[in-house]
């Protein structure tokens, strides 16, 4: 409920997305959700590609910098990155 008043009144909504299906599955669901306005995205990362290889882990490290881009209406980039 939060989510959709958030959209109806305009405002910024920021995702962490960290899921063993995000290369597979997921990945048209988070491509539907990347189109519509308001949605930004916590840069991700494969976590092991070997053992996981559809796996990806958001840079949790990131959250403030991509909550102070969301308010600004900007999604920051690369979106997919490598870890640090």
């Amino acid at each position: 409920m939060a989510v959709k008043s958030h959209l109806r009144n305009q405002r910024p909504v920021v995702i962490a997305v960290s899921t063993n299906d995000a290369l597979a599955g997921a990945s048209k669901n988070i491509g539907i959700l990347r189109n519509y306005r308001n949605f930004y995205f916590v840069p991700v990362f494969q976590d092991d590609c070997t053992a996981k290889p559809f796996s990806m882990i958001a840079d949790f490290t990131k959250i403030p910098q991509t909550i102070e881009a969301a308010l600004d209406g900007i999604q920051i980039q690369p979106m997919i990155t490598v870890p640090q």
